[in-house]
């Protein structure tokens, strides 16, 4: 299976779906990730502006990635409804070379400004063409429906774990999504939703069969 993991800015989708693309990676699926902003502007004073870039560089090496299954682009943070056409066009081109079976993306739920044109454009390039589901990010959300659940294993979460540890700039905030314990306790919730160790939930947008 083609699978089209989109990220507004690094660390979205490991944060919400990290779990998931390790199990995608073990099971061999043809995996393509497209991060359309490297958020250098949330970085931390003094940091090099390419750090965020560099750490999913690192994030891909931990999955065992190489660096042609991503496009990093850098679309400027909280601005990109100034940039919407772009990265439609970006989509579509995307949807003509890669032809993902399932693309998988912000929440439509979502009230980041910037994950709400990517979850808009996201629908508007593949809903036609692909399976589309949505990963949680609950500190983003008001609702989230949690329509589908992929089932994980301990060793998925502990791999989710390890390569969040690559952001050591966002990590440096102290943000409690980052934490371990965060992470395992909803995967586990969401586990004892779906009769699994652990588990993601996504909202589904459409699904193709």
């Amino acid at each position: 299976m083609k699978i089209l993991v989109l990220s507004p800015h690094t660390d979205d989708a490991e944060l919400g779906a990290g779990g998931s693309i390790c199990r995608f990676v073990k099971e061999n699926h043809d995996l393509l990730w497209l991060v359309f902003s490297t958020a250098e502007e949330s970085l931390p004073a003094g940091m090099d502006k390419d750090t965020l870039k560099n750490e999913f560089l690192g994030v891909l090496r931990s999955y065992g990635l190489r660096g042609d299954q991503s496009m990093i682009m850098k679309h400027p943070v909280r601005n990109f409804t100034d940039h919407r056409q772009e990265i439609l066009e970006t989509l579509v081109k995307v949807r003509g070379t890669f032809e993902p079976d399932l693309v998988i993306g912000p929440s439509l739920n979502d009230y980041h400004q910037d994950h709400q044109v990517v979850a808009a454009e996201m629908v508007r390039a593949y809903k036609s063409s692909s399976s589309i589901i949505c990963y949680e990010l609950p500190w983003n959300h008001v609702t989230f429906n949690t329509e589908l659940f992929i089932r994980l294993k301990g060793e998925h979460i502990d791999k989710k774990i390890e390569v969040l540890k690559e952001y050591g700039s966002q990590r440096q905030k102290q943000r409690p999504y980052f934490s371990d314990e965060f992470i395992r306790g909803l995967a586990k919730t969401r586990g004892v939703q779906s009769n699994s160790d652990y588990a993601e939930s996504f909202e589904v947008v459409r699904w193709r069969i």
